[in-house]
């Protein structure tokens, strides 16, 4: 009775940050609204009893990206209402787009409602959860079934930030860069110059 409550307590909590998140006309808003998202899923995965996942979703995420969201926005001075002005022409391809995230979601449900056992006959034998801690089950089971998604999910996550990084590198005109093989390739008579001074005078 108690887990039901706090089930129905951090879901709805979560459902509502999750709505004022993309609702909200502060961004500033809208990322403490995504941290309060995801303490309370991380309560959902503590009374599922995957406590590292709850952990890892409070370090990383909470710990690390939304306050790196928060201080992107505030520090960046970011004009919304520029990059609102072409909302219309990319609303066809919005709408197709979660047209197909919403078939997506109700043939799961629908999975879930006509075949319940669908999935359990599928999944790898997970390791008995008194018999091994969370993290070792965990581990168990990304390490040697799903090594290779593993890794092509980290492929994926690199490429993402390298192209990040490329879109966001801008060349500015007008700035002294380092050249390396002009340093290198100097000589004493390009390094220095030595001038004779007259006493009493400067130069």
């Amino acid at each position: 009775m108690i887990q039901a409550l706090f089930f129905y307590i951090f879901a709805a909590i979560t459902v509502a940050s999750a709505v004022m998140v993309i609702s909200a006309r502060n961004p500033v808003h809208s990322v403490l609204f995504l941290i309060l998202a995801f303490v309370n899923a991380a309560g959902l995965f503590m009374l599922a009893g995957a406590e590292f996942l709850a952990m890892m979703l409070i370090v990383v995420y909470v710990g690390a990206v939304a306050v790196l969201f928060l201080f992107v926005v505030m520090m960046l001075d970011v004009d919304f209402a520029e990059l609102r002005q072409g909302f219309l022409q990319y609303l066809p391809v919005g709408m197709l787009v979660g047209i197909v995230f919403l078939a997506e979601l109700l043939m799961v449900v629908g999975g879930f409602t006509f075949a319940p056992d669908a999935m359990t006959s599928a999944v790898a034998p997970i390791p008995d959860p008194t018999q091994v801690s969370n993290v070792q089950a965990l581990g168990e089971i990304i390490y040697t079934r799903y090594v290779f998604y593993f890794e092509a999910a980290g492929m994926v996550l690199l490429v993402a930030m390298i192209g990040a990084i490329v879109l966001t590198l801008r060349h500015r005109p007008n700035i002294k860069r380092q050249d390396i093989s002009v340093q290198v390739a100097r000589t004493r008579s390009t390094a220095i110059e030595i001038k004779k001074v007259e006493p009493g005078r400067g130069l």
